[in-house]
């Protein structure tokens, strides 16, 4: 496919992918301090009247959903919790046609209050960030003594039945690395779904340092003396995680390479920001507005146009190992996971 053929009506690119993963960050603000993520003070947070509006995000999404091929939809922050009105939108969302799967990504500090009413929303399940189960550990990591409240929001999340609970842990060497079995003990325990992330250059404070940084293969290492770990035999098709049966299954673990084996010739995903920038990549440093044309009263077919034009200029891969890469400037907490 070449850039003078006639660009086709879903979201794809020059290079034949076609998204339909769409992740929406909700706020760039957050209730924790993660070290990996943003200095203990926090950032400088997007003034509201930059936010998009909950009508602005749901038309965005059903532009996406009607016009796009959008099927999957990851609302996602900073925190999305902290967004007052998530019941709603998701409501709005899960009652589009054809119905998204609507998920979200966060940190569960807030679901222990919360869950039931997102499921009655028709949320359909949650993945939650939670790097380590010790309580000291945890303070130090995301410089709040907070763990009790995001393992109360787990057990709520799973008796509201949005399963699979899926975590996303992230190893830093020296802190929780060697946790990493006790981790993954405590999930399969309780039957939540565990990820190990490999650190992605996308902190605030650009301190992100590839020697610092558990690799896969570390992971493995750290695993093996306690499990054994196989591929699964499931397809992983598009998804970011290879997956392993523990002990022979059924229970698996999965592992994202995204720094060590980029899977960028798979990818299905595509972003919109908390104040209406299309990102064609988690690690762009170019964006797409569509904030501008929503609050200039355009149509959706000329938005739908001006996101389809984002998406087909989407570079081959994320260029992290590329001898002139530059860290994106917006941190993860901004662009939205």
């Amino acid at each position: 496919m070449t850039q003078e053929l006639a660009k086709p009506m879903m979201l794809a690119d020059q290079y034949g992918r076609v998204a339909s993963d769409l992740r929406v960050s909700l706020t760039d603000r957050c209730n924790l301090r993660c070290q990996y993520c943003m200095p203990a003070e926090g950032l400088d947070w997007l003034p509201n009247d930059e936010t998009l509006t909950d009508d602005e995000v749901v038309r965005l999404v059903r532009i996406g959903v009607e016009h796009l091929g959008i099927r999957e939809v990851r609302l996602t922050g900073g925190e999305p919790l902290l967004r007052r009105g998530l019941a709603s939108i998701i409501a709005q969302l899960t009652a589009l046609s054809p119905r998204p799967r609507v998920s979200i990504t966060t940190n569960a500090l807030g679901l222990k209050h919360t869950a039931d009413k997102l499921a009655a929303a028709g949320l359909d399940r949650v993945n939650v960030s939670l790097d380590t189960v010790d309580p000291e550990t945890f303070a130090e990591i995301t410089r709040r003594d907070r763990l009790d409240d995001v393992i109360a929001g787990l057990e709520a999340a799973k008796a509201a039945g949005l399963e699979p609970v899926k975590i996303n842990a992230v190893l830093m060497r020296g802190l929780n690395d060697e946790q990493a079995p006790k981790l993954l003990a405590w999930c399969l325990e309780r039957g939540y779904r565990l990820r190990f992330i490999e650190q992605m250059p996308l902190d605030a404070q650009h301190q992100w340092n590839r020697e610092q940084m558990i690799t896969a293969d570390e992971i493995f290492e750290i695993l093996r003396p306690f499990y054994t770990l196989t591929p699964s035999g499931r397809s992983r098709g598009s998804a970011p995680a290879e997956e392993f049966a523990v002990d022979g299954g059924p229970a698996t673990v999965g592992i994202i390479a995204s720094v060590t084996r980029p899977f960028c010739g798979d990818c299905d995903r595509v972003r919109l920001t908390a104040d209406g920038q299309v990102r064609n990549c988690l690690f762009a440093r170019e964006e797409s507005d569509l904030r501008s044309a929503l609050r200039g009263d355009a149509s959706d077919a000329d938005i739908a146009q001006r996101w389809r034009d984002a998406m087909w200029i989407k570079r081959p891969g994320h260029g992290i190992d590329d001898e002139g890469f530059l860290q994106p400037t917006r941190p993860m907490s901004a662009i939205g996971g």
